[in-house]
């Protein structure tokens, strides 16, 4: 079984998260830019707000690859401090890696979310998904930098992932949904019939459209 795109994943997802529908505490925060036609169905389904988790990874100096620790949206710097030791990178290289992804992670939230400011997370339970867990290492970040920010509680949700990596996840967080978990996983890509490139003029019209009918959900409730 294949998705035929990411909105219809979202939509399938959704199915299974329905205990969450119309429940004023919770947020769906995607990360972009893959994950937010995703969260976009599951957050329409769902009737609740949706928003983006942008996430950075701080490379090692020389190898960028190789994380030292993660940035995110609203502010919140996780630091593995036992690689840095091992590593012995000094501090002012660690913060002039820091300022740089600070500085890119800026321009894109900007870029996605214009002047909005990002959803509190601050006691909420919030439904963190992508379209797919391959190695888990961008969610791991996430999962980490969000703790951060106090939510009530972190579900993971996502239409496909390998064994390990949902696993993993499973393992620190409130509660993960991998919708499938392949035998033979491969790669995210290979689920999907079209598994084309989210654009940033995608991912801004999703978030767009959200708002929109956030407060038109507002303004009928109030009424």
């Amino acid at each position: 079984m294949r998705y035929e795109n990411r909105y219809d994943a979202g939509r399938r997802l959704a199915l299974s998260l329905s205990d969450y529908a119309g429940r004023p505490d919770v947020t769906v925060l995607a990360l972009p830019r893959g994950g937010v036609p995703v969260g976009s169905e599951i957050a329409r389904a769902l009737r609740v707000p949706l928003d983006v988790f942008v996430v950075r990874k701080l490379g090692v100096p020389g190898q960028p690859e190789f994380a030292m620790g993660a940035i995110a949206s609203g502010g919140a710097l996780v630091l593995d401090q036992q690689t840095i030791s091992d590593l012995r990178i000094p501090r002012d290289a660690v913060e002039r890696v820091i300022a740089s992804e600070r500085a890119e992670l800026a321009r894109r939230e900007e870029l996605f979310r214009g002047s909005r400011p990002p959803v509190d997370a601050s006691g909420r339970t919030v439904i963190l998904v992508d379209d797919g867990l391959a190695t888990g290492s961008t969610m791991q970040a996430a999962i980490a930098a969000l703790r951060k920010e106090g939510p009530a509680s972190i579900i993971v949700a996502v239409p496909v992932g390998s064994r390990e990596a949902c696993g993993a996840i499973r393992a620190v967080t409130d509660g993960c949904l991998c919708a499938m978990i392949p035998d033979r996983f491969y790669a995210v890509g290979l689920w999907y019939e079209d598994f084309s490139e989210t654009t940033d003029a995608e991912v801004r019209q999703l978030l767009t459209r959200a708002g929109e009918l956030d407060g038109a959900v507002s303004l009928a409730t109030s009424s």
